[in-house]
């Protein structure tokens, strides 16, 4: 396990050194985006329609964040991560079409995220559920926000954060996927288990 201190624009040869298991920090620009807004984004891509907004070399994050507005200025009070699974259906088109180079979330991703970040030098990392106040203190400044008219949780916000972490590893560039294989061996113990019950009840 190493730890990896990166900086947004991201470079390729720098996310392709990540592996399952290492341990990463981010300074610079993230967006947030959940279901609307990687729904609303596909229907960009597909219909030519140019975003307002750039995620290339940079991360994605799953997170609905909690947001107050004082004057003019926006600031995050909490930006918990939200379920990954959920943008699986969209995340390769994402992946390929935008050039982002980090998935954040929680929960796991599947096999098309995984094809994608092999095929596309990206990787997913997952951060803490329920550690939304200790993401928020990583954010220095919300640069802009899209699509509020989604809704404050589901508007694609763009931040500055420093140091926004720490964030595990959890399917590299070579397709690798942690959250599969802790499934599989899960599956395998349980069937021993079940396969051990069932031999002592037969003696």
């Amino acid at each position: 396990m190493e730890v990896h201190r990166l900086r947004t624009p991201l470079p390729r040869e720098d996310v392709e050194k990540l592996r399952v298991g290492d341990i990463v920090y981010i300074s610079g620009t993230l967006y947030t985006a959940r279901d609307q807004a990687h729904r609303r984004i596909i229907q960009y891509l597909r219909e030519g329609k140019p975003l307002p907004f750039n995620p290339r070399d940079s991360a994605i994050y799953h997170c609905g964040p909690v947001a107050i507005k004082k004057g003019s200025e926006w600031s995050i009070v909490s930006a918990g991560p939200t379920t990954s699974t959920r943008m699986e259906i969209y995340e390769y088109e994402v992946i390929e079409k935008l050039g982002v180079r980090i998935i954040i979330g929680k929960g796991g991703m599947g096999s098309r995220t995984a094809e994608a970040c092999r095929k596309f030098s990206a990787v997913y990392v997952t951060f803490t559920g329920g550690a939304g106040v200790l993401a928020a203190q990583t954010i220095k400044h919300v640069i802009d926000v899209h699509w509020l008219d989604l809704g404050i949780p589901e508007a694609v916000w763009v931040l500055e954060v420093e140091n926004f972490g720490p964030l595990i590893v959890s399917i590299d560039t070579t397709g690798r996927n942690l959250h599969e294989e802790i499934m599989m061996i899960a599956r395998l113990r349980k069937e021993t288990a079940l396969h051990n019950q069932e031999y002592w009840t037969n003696l």
